[in-house]
């Protein structure tokens, strides 16, 4: 029995007849080339295990955009040669009538839904599996390998390098989700067609305030108190003299517990600044506590009170000081003296910190070239001049080559120009200004009553400067008693 014709029949005549077209043809086509290689790949896709960012950027970049391409181009086919036949006034005036007892169309209609159900569940999984690996560290950190090698690289040994760089570049929302992704879209571009600039500039302006991403694990206000740092530092003599400072840092953090944190992010207090682009040179700052009502404004020699501009006020929040909490760059001559202290670098090779610098501040056009260039030049070094060193303690000599070459690695990007200094950081004050671009002494108000002081007490106690066998260290427990000291006993 032939049903009657009803709007759907009267609408599914035509679409057959106009499905019929070669874009559709390509839609079907890509988007069953795009099933079959989800189905080869649904085996790693399940498990999550996409470590190669390549297979990572085919499986959840590459292959949802075929898909959905197809997906696309199937529609698209079928209006434009609805159009065209109007135009030609070809449309046909009417159809064969559908039967629901013709075999072909039941088995249309079965096809149809089947592929629907399996479009709509391969379509969701992509969607989902493709926000998360966009979000992942291997997309962020090695699809974009040249542009993001020198911060991947720095991320892989920080402090952070298990948290997900989404976590602090983005954090919970969906606000700070979306305009991510709208900046993402330039940033793809800027890679595709080689725009983006040499080095990557900072500090980043349109970072999320780091109150909503860096207290989501550290609370400020919690109370620290003071914590001991050990700074070894071995000469360039020859025998690459030890000597240690030690310091007592007030970092400080609750109402009961002066100390930096306390001074900056404490309870009711707000300090808002004005600098130029890089943060490094601030013109003002000014300072104001609800809780006891002071407020300061501080100059420096530079600029007039008349022309503190509040419209660029930046309001000061932990990446201030901690600029690089993840993404942490060392000047040559500290990071020899870590891996010397830790020894990947033998401080029984003579003169191995001065010659070592020598080699590293060197200039060498890529990594590449610095790999090949660094272990020769230090075992010729040693080849040369101390030769029974050279021979006895080879095994120390290759094995400092490879430390050298390791440092260059982690510090120094030559292809994306990032050398040594390229990017400060804040903490402390000795190797760049750091604490000193506001406590410098020459910050102060209009009426010069009051500066923002200079005193090292204020941060930290200093209980041994350059000391070879600090007391303090002894006193504690933490370092041997040396054999003269017991002597004197």
């Amino acid at each position: 029995m032939s049903l009657p014709e009803t709007k759907f029949f009267k609408w599914l005549s035509p679409l057959v007849h106009l499905s019929s077209n070669l874009l559709s043809r390509i839609g079907v086509v890509l988007v069953t080339a795009a099933t079959v290689f989800w189905i080869w790949l649904l085996p790693t896709i399940v498990r999550g295990d996409i470590r190669h960012p390549y297979v990572g950027l085919l499986t959840f970049v590459a292959l949802p955009g075929v898909f959905f391409t197809g997906l696309a181009l199937i529609p698209a086919g079928i209006i434009l040669r609805r159009r065209r036949e109007h135009h030609r006034g070809v449309f046909p005036a009417s159809f064969p009538p559908l039967d629901l007892q013709n075999v072909e169309l039941r088995r249309l209609l079965i096809f149809v839904g089947i592929i629907t159900a399996v479009n709509v569940m391969i379509g969701g999984q992509l969607t989902y599996s493709s926000m998360n690996y966009v979000d992942s560290v291997t997309f962020c950190g090695q699809t974009c390998h040249t542009v993001m090698q020198p911060e991947f690289t720095a991320y892989q040994s920080s402090p952070h390098s298990r948290v997900e760089c989404v976590q602090c570049h983005i954090g919970p929302g969906a606000s700070w989700f979306v305009r991510s992704k709208l900046s993402g879209t330039y940033q793809v571009y800027a890679v595709a067609f080689n725009k983006f600039p040499r080095p990557i500039p900072t500090p980043v302006h349109n970072l999320r305030p780091a109150r909503e991403t860096c207290e989501q694990c550290h609370w400020p206000q919690r109370f620290v108190g003071d914590r001991l740092k050990i700074i070894p530092k071995f000469g360039d003599d020859e025998k690459n003299s030890l000597t240690k400072t030690v310091l007592m840092l007030h970092i400080g953090g609750g109402p009961s517990s002066p100390g930096i944190h306390s001074a900056h992010l404490g309870a009711g207090i707000t300090i808002q600044y004005g600098s130029d682009e890089s943060r490094q040179n601030i013109h003002w700052v000014e300072y104001q506590n609800t809780r006891t009502g002071k407020t300061a404004m501080f100059l420096d020699s530079d600029t007039k009170p008349g022309a503190v501009n509040r419209s660029a006020a930046r309001t000061m929040d932990c990446i201030d000081c901690h600029n690089r909490p993840t993404h942490i760059y060392y000047l040559p001559d500290r990071a020899m003296d870590q891996a010397m202290a830790t020894g990947e670098i033998s401080a029984s090779l003579p003169f191995v910190k001065k010659q070592g610098l020598d080699i590293l501040k060197q200039s060498y056009a890529t990594q590449a070239e610095a790999g090949a260039k660094i272990p020769v030049a230090l075992s010729e070094y040693y080849r040369k001049n101390y030769p029974d060193v050279y021979r006895q303690q080879s095994a120390d000599v290759v094995q400092a080559g490879n430390a050298l070459v390791a440092i260059y690695d982690r510090n120094v990007f030559p292809e994306m120009k990032v050398l040594w200094g390229t990017y400060p950081n804040n903490i402390g004050h000795t190797d760049f200004p750091g604490c000193f671009r506001c406590h410098d002494g020459a910050h102060s108000t209009s009426d010069a009553s009051q500066n923002i002081p200079q005193d090292c007490s204020t941060c930290h106690n200093l209980l041994a400067a350059d000391d070879p066998n600090p007391k303090i260290l002894v006193d504690l427990g933490i370092a041997p008693e040396t054999t003269e000291a017991a002597r004197k006993k």
